[in-house]
């Protein structure tokens, strides 16, 4: 199992790659649910560290369906970090009728071949899971879908999750990356069900469930111990 954790600050970063986390996503704003970190902080994050980085792009926590002009901040943003020499984002953008923007999403990856896309829980709002993982598949660059399987959470959104992990490997389109509301609580009976590859780590794995405090070590580490007894 490969553990993805949520992180705004390089100093976080640095302390969930010593953890043992595998992969990162850096954003800031977490009180609006997660938003496009500064230049400084991603310059910062990306020469401190050597595992991978996701860069949530998402320029406010109104909504998914942008404006002309917000996605133009979006492509700029986009072509900032690679010039950082950034590689990983997540993006996800939608029509007014919850559907997804594939011509957004198709500009973001013709903006670098070598960008690596994550599409964040924009996912989980559309009418049809599998007809959006189809279509999203079809977007070179994406790599994997975070969802809690059009859930409020992952213990809610199992049994879909399950069927998506299915579909994912019966196709081989982006792999599924189970997120929202996971903890050291709930994360055995989760994979159990779902037996994805990959799992995403939010306020689960900060100290007091606090996303001012910190990565709590301890629960790394029984999120490590968990993922190496399913492999």
């Amino acid at each position: 199992m490969y553990i993805e954790a949520i992180v705004q600050t390089v100093e976080e970063a640095i302390q969930a790659e010593k953890f043992g986390v595998d992969r990162l996503e850096l954003v800031s704003g977490m009180k609006e649910g997660g938003l496009t970190p500064s230049y400084g902080t991603i310059k910062q994050v990306l020469e401190h560290v050597n595992i991978p980085v996701q860069i949530m792009i998402r320029p406010h926590s109104y909504h998914f369906a942008y404006t002309k002009c917000e996605l133009d901040t979006i492509y700029e943003d986009i072509r900032n970090i690679v010039e950082l020499g950034g590689k990983g984002i997540v993006f996800g953008a939608l029509h007014q009728d919850n559907t997804i923007n594939m011509n957004a999403l198709e500009t973001v990856a013709s903006i670098s071949d070598e960008l690596d896309i994550t599409v964040h829980r924009a996912f989980d709002e559309v009418p049809s899971l599998e007809e959006a993982f189809l279509s999203i598949a079809k977007c070179r660059n994406v790599q994997r879908i975070l969802t809690s399987g059009g859930a409020p959470n992952c213990i809610e959104g199992k049994h879909s999750l399950k069927n998506l992990v299915s579909l994912a490997k019966s196709t081989g389109g982006p792999s599924i990356l189970p997120g929202g509301g996971l903890n050291v609580n709930n994360i055995d009976e989760i994979h159990h069900v779902v037996q994805a590859d990959q799992y995403h780590f939010g306020s689960g794995v900060q100290i007091d469930g606090d996303f001012s405090k910190g990565l709590d070590a301890e629960k790394v580490q029984i999120v490590k111990r968990i993922s190496s007894t399913k492999e």
